[in-house]
C-alpha cells in the first residue's frame, strides 16, 4: 500500500463527487502518467475502482427511483455480451491484454472523446431539439435498436480502456430519449447501467491477470472521504469552470497518450 495512491484516489473521489464525472476518464490516465503503471494493469484496476463505487452510487439512486429499469435492460443487451466477446478476445488473441502501445492510443482517443463531451455539452440542446421535433413513431421504434447497439459499442469501450460508462452514455441516452427523460432520470439510469457492466469487465480483467488489488485497495482508501468532500462541495464551484478544467486535463492527458 502506498500514501500516494490514496492521495490518488482522493483526488479523483473529490472531483466524481464535486462534478459527476466518471472516474474511469481520470484514474487510468493518472496511474499511467504519473505512477508507471501499464495500461492493461492501469485499465483493469479502475474498472473495479469503478465497479465499487458505482455501485454505491447506484444503490443510492435505486433507493430513491430515479433510474428507468427499461432502459437499463435495453442498455445491458448490448453492452453485457459485447464486454463478454471483448473479454474473450483479448484472452484468445492478445494474451490477455492489448500491446501497450496500441491500448495507449485508444485510450488517448477515448479521452479526447470524453473531452469533447463535456465541451459541447451546453449546446446539446439544439441537437435534442431536433430529435423532439422529429420524434414520431418511427423513431421510437428506434429507439430499442439505437440503445441496444450503442450500449454495445460502450461495452467494448469500457471493457477495453475503462472510460465511457458515464458521459458516454449520458449523452446517448440524452439524444435517443428527448422527450423521455430528465437530468436525474438520465443520471441514474447511467449508474445503475454501469455497475453490471464495470463489474462484469472488471472481473474478465482479473481472470486475464489484469488488476492490482493492493492497488485498489490504497485507492479505494482515500476516495471515500474524496467523494463525501466532493459531494458536500458541489454547488459551491462555478460548474462552468470545473468543467473546462477538467476538459483540459483529459486533453493534455490524452496528448501525452497519444504521442507516447
Amino acid at each position: 500500500m502506498d500514501l500516494g495512491y490514496s492521495v490518488a484516489g482522493m483526488f479523483v473521489g473529490f472531483l466524481v463527487g464535486l462534478t459527476g464525472v466518471g472516474g474511469g476518464s481520470l484514474m487510468a490516465p493518472i496511474l499511467i502518467l504519473f505512477f508507471g503503471f501499464s495500461p492493461a494493469v492501469a485499465v483493469g484496476t479502475d474498472l473495479w475502482f469503478a465497479a465499487i463505487t458505482k455501485t454505491v452510487g447506484g444503490a443510492i439512486h435505486h433507493r430513491v427511483g430515479s433510474p428507468d429499469w427499461q432502459i437499463v435492460r435495453r442498455l445491458m443487451l448490448g453492452s453485457l455480451p459485447a464486454a463478454g466477446v471483448t473479454l474473450l478476445w483479448l484472452a484468445l488473441f492478445h494474451e490477455g491484454r492489448l500491446e501497450s502501445g496500441f491500448l495507449l492510443h485508444l485510450l488517448g482517443g477515448a479521452l479526447f472523446a470524453v473531452a469533447l463531451v463535456m465541451l459541447l455539452k451546453p449546446r446539446l440542446g439544439p441537437i435534442m431539439a431536433i430529435f423532439r421535433n422529429k420524434m414520431g413513431t418511427s423513431m421510437r421504434q428506434r429507439q430499442l435498436v439505437a440503445t441496444i447497439v450503442g450500449g454495445a459499442a460502450v461495452g467494448v469501450l469500457v471493457t477495453l480502456t475503462s472510460v465511457g460508462a458515464g458521459a458516454v452514455v449520458a449523452v446517448l441516452l440524452a439524444l435517443v430519449y428527448p422527450m423521455r427523460l430528465g437530468a436525474r432520470t438520465i443520471v441514474g439510469t447511467d449508474i445503475i447501467h454501469a455497475v453490471p457492466l464495470t463489474l462484469l469487465a472488471a472481473m474478465g480483467h482479473s481472470w486475464l491477470g489484469n488488476v492490482d488489488f493492493w492497488l485498489l485497495v490504497s485507492l479505494l482508501l482515500g476516495s471515500v472521504p474524496g467523494i463525501a468532500v466532493g459531494s458536500l462541495t458541489a454547488g459551491k464551484v462555478n460548474d462552468d469552470l470545473v468543467r473546462y478544467a477538467l476538459a483540459a486535463m483529459l486533453i493534455v492527458s490524452a496528448t501525452k497518450m497519444v504521442t507516447s
